[in-house]
């Protein structure tokens, strides 16, 4: 693994600098293997990102978009993370709509959901059958209270080892998300970290020790490129606890 940390000074630049990682791992991607997968994240940050992209003259054909976790609401629902990237993006573009992945939340049972993207999973990475499959970027942001993805704070998916998707739980409501290990085998993986709020939470994430299930951010440690791209508020106090 490779950590970069970056703080740059305002939305605006972390947009930017997100989209030149994000299209320099496409265009390796699609050299080397002819296809990109990427799995998106939800929240206010990472929309101006999907704006961005949308932007682009890109091979649409050979882009394939997956979503990282999915709050358990249908996707017209304003807190669907499917819904906002369609509208920000997907709906924009040519990207065949065979190439679009998202997590179904039809299911009256949210762990019949998570087997279900599972298997969708399994299914899209079929000569990886036997082992995690790698992404090419998975893009993360962080919550005040340090969880990722649906990946909250002393929760069961903490401890979800063996599954590529489960089921993450915030006060009750559930939700679908990648694990962990999943996501550690990305070939890239980018935090958008913006605010004040979160420097407490970034404080413990990023310093050399801490307690992961309190913090939940800190299971992210990938195979391939990890990239914290931080706000000036969010990253304003970075260099005290960042070695």
């Amino acid at each position: 693994m490779s950590r970069t940390v970056e703080v740059l000074p305002d939305l605006g630049a972390l947009v930017q600098r997100s989209l030149s990682i994000v299209l320099e791992q496409m265009q390796q991607a699609v050299a080397e293997r002819d296809i990109f997968t990427i799995a998106l994240a939800g929240g206010n940050t990472p929309k101006p990102l999907y704006e961005a992209i949308a932007q682009e003259n890109l091979p649409w054909d050979k882009i394939h978009v997956f979503w990282g976790d999915e709050r358990y609401v249908p996707p017209d629902h304003p807190d669907s993370n499917q819904g906002m990237a369609r509208r920000a993006w997907l709906d924009r573009v040519p990207i065949p709509a065979s190439n679009i992945h998202p997590i179904a939340t039809d299911a009256a049972d949210p762990a019949i959901a998570a087997q279900t993207h599972e298997q969708l999973l399994q299914d899209f990475f079929p000569s990886q059958v036997s082992e995690f499959p790698s992404l090419d970027v998975v893009l993360l942001g962080i919550g005040d209270d340090g969880h990722t993805a649906s990946l909250f704070p002393h929760t069961e998916a903490l401890q979800v080892s063996d599954r590529l998707v489960t089921v993450g739980n915030k006060s009750g409501e559930p939700r679908i998300t990648f694990t962990a290990p999943f996501i550690n085998h990305a070939r890239c993986v980018i935090f958008m970290v913006t605010g004040a709020n979160k420097q407490i939470a970034l404080s413990h994430i990023l310093a050399p020790t801490g307690d992961s299930s309190t913090y939940p951010a800190r299971l992210i440690q990938p195979q391939g490129q990890l990239w914290w791209l931080l706000d000036q508020a969010a990253g304003e106090q970075i260099n005290d606890f960042v070695p």
